[in-house]
């Protein structure tokens, strides 16, 4: 499997996570007391905004390579 195949494949795969995944959300611990042995931590949850355009544009990518790919050979 040549380099262009794997990267086709690694676009497509990434254009579909992207795709069916517009945002992306992670916890973070945030301390908010600290007193000695008494600790009080609060989770705050971030979330980032994937562009589904971008998804969009990564499988259109890796679509065309894999068709190049196949053409070439």
């Amino acid at each position: 499997m040549g380099t262009s195949r794997i990267a086709a494949l690694a676009l497509i795969v990434i254009g579909i996570l992207m795709l069916g995944y517009p945002m992306l959300s992670y916890t973070t611990k945030e301390k908010v007391v600290d007193l000695g042995p008494l600790q009080v931590t609060k989770e705050k949850e971030h979330a980032v905004p994937v562009a589904p355009i971008a998804g969009g544009i990564a499988l259109a990518v890796g679509i065309g390579l894999l068709v190049a790919d196949r053409r070439r050979a």
